[in-house]
C-alpha cells in the first residue's frame, strides 16, 4: 500500500489529462493510480484515503493543484511572490513540497516546535532549496499564528511585498477539497438510479475545519451528503454544534491526533456565512465578538442549522488507541490518529446498531507519519524507505525563542526575500 508507483501507472494519462495539464502537473507524484483510494473494510467500514501524495496526508491533494494554478499566473504575469504558512504538522511540509525549488515563489513555514511528530517536522526542515525558510517556535499552533495575523494585518505591507497564505483560509484549498465529498459519495453510493438521490454519511476529521467547511459547500451544491465533524479533546467545534458554544478552552490540550491540537478553526467563519444565507454582518459581528471575548454563543436560529448540516463526535486520546487496535484486528489496516478519530465514530454507530447510510471515513493521512501513536495503540509501525531516509539527511531551521520578537522576525525574513528579488522579476516587491 506504501510502495511508489511509476508516473506511467498513476491513471492521469487514462483519465485524459495531457502531460502538461496542470491537474496532470500536480497529482503526476502521487502513489495511487486513482489518486484518492476507497478501502472498503469489514462490517461497512469504508476509509477513503486521501494521503497518496508525496507527503503522505490530504493537504498535497490541494496544495499540488493551488500550487499549480498559483505559478501558472505567476509566469504569465511576470511576478514574484512570498507565501507564508502556519502549521500543526501537515500543511507546512505539502506547501513546502508544492512550491520547493519554483523560481517565482519563496515560502516561509513557521512550525511548532516539539508539538509535530518527528516525521512531520524532518519532511520540512530537510528541505535545503534556496526558496524555503522554516522556523521552529517555541509554542503550539494557535500562538504561531498570531505573528502571521499581524504582519497579514498590515495591507500595505502585504501589497509591498506580494504576501499570500497556502493555510486553508485560501479559498482555492476548499474549492480543491469539496471534490473529497464528491468522490467519496459516487464511491459509497449503492445505487444513482434512485429519486431523491439516497444519502451518504462522511465523516471527517477536523481541525481547523477546512474539510468540513468544504463538505458543506458541496451540500449546498446539492450533494446528498450527511456530515459528521470528528474532533479530538480540542472540541471548540464539537461544542459549537451541539449547543451553539463557540469559545475557547483554558488551553490547548496535545492529543495523539497532533494536527486537530487546534482552538481556532478559522474555517468555521466560512460556514457561518454560507449557513446563515451569506449574511456578511452577522458572521462579521460575531467574529469580532470572538475576536475580543474568545466567547460566543450562536444566535439560535443559526446553531438550529449548523447542527441540521452537521451532527459532531468527541474523541478521546483512548478510544483513538482502541480504534486503531481494531480496524488492525478486524482488517489487518493501519489507521493514523486522526483517521482514527473519524473510524472511532463509525465503530460507535455500528455497535449501538444504528440504522444509517452508507458512511465513508476520510482519512487524512497515513499511519506511516505517526510511528508514536501506531505504539502507543500496541501496534507495530510500518516506515516506508523514503520516510526512514528523513533520519540521516541534514536539516535547516531558524528558531523562534519565547523570547523573541515573532511578528520582528518574520517582517525581517520578508523584506530580506524582497531585497534579493528586486531587479529580478519587473513585478518584484519595491
Amino acid at each position: 500500500m506504501l510502495c511508489s508507483l511509476d508516473a506511467e501507472n498513476r491513471g492521469l494519462e487514462v483519465l485524459g489529462l495531457p502531460r502538461n495539464d496542470l491537474i496532470y502537473q500536480a497529482f503526476r507524484r502521487f502513489r495511487h493510480r486513482e489518486v484518492v483510494h476507497l478501502s472498503r473494510l469489514k462490517n461497512g467500514l469504508n476509509v477513503l484515503e486521501l494521503w497518496h501524495g508525496v507527503t503522505y496526508a490530504f493537504k498535497d491533494l490541494s496544495l499540488c493543484c493551488t500550487a499549480q494554478f498559483l505559478q501558472y499566473f505567476l509566469e504569465k504575469r511576470e511576478k514574484h511572490i512570498t507565501v507564508v504558512v502556519g502549521t500543526s504538522g501537515d500543511t507546512g511540509s505539502a506547501a513546502i513540497e508544492s512550491v520547493q525549488g519554483a523560481k517565482n515563489v519563496d515560502i516561509i513555514v513557521l512550525l511548532p516546535k516539539g508539538h509535530c511528530t518527528k516525521i512531520q517536522e524532518l519532511q520540512m526542515t530537510t528541505v535545503l532549496k534556496e526558496n524555503v525558510h522554516v522556523f521552529g517556535v517555541e509554542g503550539n499552533s494557535d500562538e504561531l499564528d498570531e505573528p502571521i495575523k499581524a504582519v497579514f494585518a498590515d495591507v500595505a505591507f502585504v501589497k509591498k511585498h506580494n504576501l499570500m497564505s497556502l493555510n486553508s483560509i485560501n479559498w482555492s484549498r476548499i474549492l480543491v477539497q469539496m471534490a473529497h465529498h464528491f468522490f467519496a459519495y459516487f464511491r459509497c453510493v449503492p445505487s444513482l438510479d434512485m429519486d431523491p438521490l439516497p444519502p451518504v454519511e462522511v465523516v471527517v476529521p477536523t481541525g481547523a475545519a477546512g474539510n468540513l467547511a468544504a463538505g458543506c459547500l458541496a451540500q449546498k451544491m446539492g450533494l446528498p451528503i450527511r456530515l459528521v465533524a470528528a474532533v479530538n479533546h480540542n472540541d471548540i467545534i464539537h461544542r459549537t454544534v451541539k449547543r451553539g458554544d463557540f469559545s475557547l478552552s483554558k488551553t490547548v490540550k496535545p492529543t495523539l491526533a497532533s494536527a486537530m491540537d487546534i482552538q481556532v478553526p478559522y474555517n468555521m467563519e466560512r460556514i457561518f456565512w454560507l449557513l446563515s444565507g451569506s449574511d456578511s454582518q452577522v458572521t462579521r459581528a460575531l467574529m469580532e465578538q470572538f475576536e475580543r471575548t474568545q466567547s460566543v454563543s450562536l444566535p439560535e436560529e443559526l446553531q438550529s442549522k449548523l447542527s441540521a448540516a452537521v451532527t459532531s463526535e468527541s474523541v478521546s486520546d483512548e478510544a483513538i488507541t482502541q480504534t486503531m487496535g481494531r480496524c488492525w484486528e478486524e482488517n489487518q489496516y493501519l489507521l493514523c490518529p486522526h483517521s482514527a478519530v473519524a473510524v472511532s465514530y463509525h465503530y460507535q454507530q455500528m455497535d449501538r446498531q444504528q440504522p444509517s447510510p452508507p458512511r465513508c471515513c476520510l482519512a487524512p493521512a497515513s499511519a506511516a507519519k505517526f510511528p508514536e501513536a501506531v505504539l502507543a495503540a500496541g501496534l507495530t509501525p510500518q516506515i516506508p524507505s523514503e520516510v526512514s531516509a528523513l533520519e540521516k539527511k541534514e536539516t535547516r531551521c531558524t528558531p523562534m525563542r519565547k523570547s523573541d520578537d515573532w511578528t520582528l522576525m518574520l517582517r525581517d525574513t520578508i523584506e530580506d526575500i524582497g531585497q534579493q528579488w528586486r531587479g529580478h522579476f519587473p513585478n518584484a516587491p519595491e
